[in-house]
């Protein structure tokens, strides 16, 4: 007998698979390519107009902002290319020395028409142009095989609205969230054991490489916010766009300040040497501690990439109560640490940095705090949005946006109240 549940999990993959930046990308880039190439056969006089597919192909992005921004900026480097070579064919044609000026031409008017990271194909346009003999007609024709080109890409992300990738940057995010948690437990594990000063040095090692995964993440986000802007899929856009945001920044402290902590765990692993790191009653405070604190991260994690408002709800209360404990174990923390200074008072910097790092992250972590960030950055980007889009901001007030917008202000869970 057939194992049902086996083949119960195939649609699912099917449709992750199909989500895949990669599998969406090169599907609509290749559906595009492909009726703006039968769109240019009836319209361009060229026998192969392969100029319209191959616009449709760099015009075509995952997300409707950057194609309609990455649109508008190859039509005007096609545009510009083909009349920089319409004004050098006449000029002076086509030989060694008017191809060294015709890119250089082509390159400065490409920054001057600010088309940022298509300067290079107003070069390449000029240079396709020119080297045709019946300029006049290949001109026209190329301009209008970018049009083509260019309204099909458009079109095929308009009609076919990209998918949202807000789920991919939660993922991003959590992964992040998870990997700062393994540090954090691997830390608390050697707080009360005799490690020498290299092993806590790898750890702030490790601490580092975090950086990298922050870029990582910072990526993938920037897509997910790409993806909900002028999506007529997406609602509120901007809500969640700065609930992300602003939890890819707490979690960038938190790990900034554990950078801290593990600097200051290095030095009093040198300090200590050859004694433990901490003493035993003080490091089993700190292993129990960081233990703690690992699960707050990534329930803050969890908290941030919730959209369902009772999981939120769950989440944000499992926060709440694992910081309350962790402030806790804290304070006895402080406590242990302030007896073993009146017993030795030579460590007593470090010991208190360690405290202050602690308290740091908790702070951090707290949902008021967090609350207030997302209020705070709400109003700073609807701010700068009505300053650049005065007339836009106008009609949404008519239209009665901000009012909606105010029901939907974040509460402390950062979701919609």
């Amino acid at each position: 007998m057939p194992d049902v549940r086996k083949w119960a999990t195939v649609p699912a993959r099917f449709l992750k698979r199909y989500r895949d930046p990669i599998v969406v990308q090169t599907l609509r880039s290749a559906t595009a390519a492909t009726i703006a190439y039968v769109l240019a056969l009836r319209l361009s006089p060229e026998p192969a107009p392969l100029t319209a597919p191959l616009t449709a192909l760099l015009v075509v992005q995952v997300t409707l902002y950057a194609t309609l921004t990455n649109g508008i900026r190859r039509v005007n480097s096609v545009v510009a290319g083909v009349l920089v070579a319409i004004a050098f064919s006449l000029l002076v044609g086509l030989t060694w020395w008017s191809l060294a000026l015709l890119i250089v031409a082509s390159l400065a008017v490409g920054h001057l028409v600010r088309v940022d990271e298509y300067v290079p194909e107003v070069a390449i346009s000029a240079m396709l142009v020119l080297g045709v003999t019946t300029v006049g007609n290949t001109a026209w024709a190329r301009v209008v095989e970018t049009l083509i080109g260019a309204v099909v890409g458009l079109a095929c992300n308009v009609l076919l609205p990209p998918p949202v990738w807000v789920d991919e940057a939660g993922e991003s995010i959590e992964g992040l969230a998870r990997r700062v948690r393994q540090l954090m437990l691997r830390m608390g594990e050697e707080a009360a054991g005799r490690i020498p000063w290299q092993q806590a040095a790898a750890r702030l090692h490790e601490a580092r490489r975090l950086d990298h995964d922050i870029v990582e993440v910072d990526a993938a986000l920037r897509q997910a916010e790409d993806s909900l802007r002028l999506n007529p899929r997406v609602k509120e856009g901007l809500l969640h766009r700065v609930v992300l945001r602003t939890g890819l920044d707490t979690l960038e402290i938190c790990t900034v300040v554990l950078r801290v902590l593990a600097r200051s765990f290095t030095d009093l692993a040198k300090a200590r040497d050859p004694d433990p790191l901490f003493p035993p009653e003080a490091g089993a405070v700190v292993e129990e501690l960081l233990s703690q604190i690992a699960d707050a991260v990534v329930s803050f994690a969890v908290l941030v990439t919730t959209d369902l408002s009772l999981s939120a709800e769950s989440a944000e209360a499992r926060l709440t109560a694992e910081l309350h404990t962790a402030a806790g174990t804290r304070d006895k923390l402080a406590l242990v640490l302030r007896d073993e200074v009146e017993r030795d008072a030579r460590h007593w910097q470090l010991y208190g940095a360690v405290v202050t790092e602690v308290n740091r992250i908790l702070d951090e972590l707290d949902t008021e705090h967090r609350s207030r960030r997302l209020l705070e950055e709400l109003d700073r980007v609807s701010g700068e949005q009505r300053a650049k889009l005065p007339r836009l901001s106008r009609l949404r007030e008519r239209l009665g946006v901000p009012e909606r917008l105010r029901r939907n202000r974040p509460g402390t869970d950062g979701r919609s109240l």
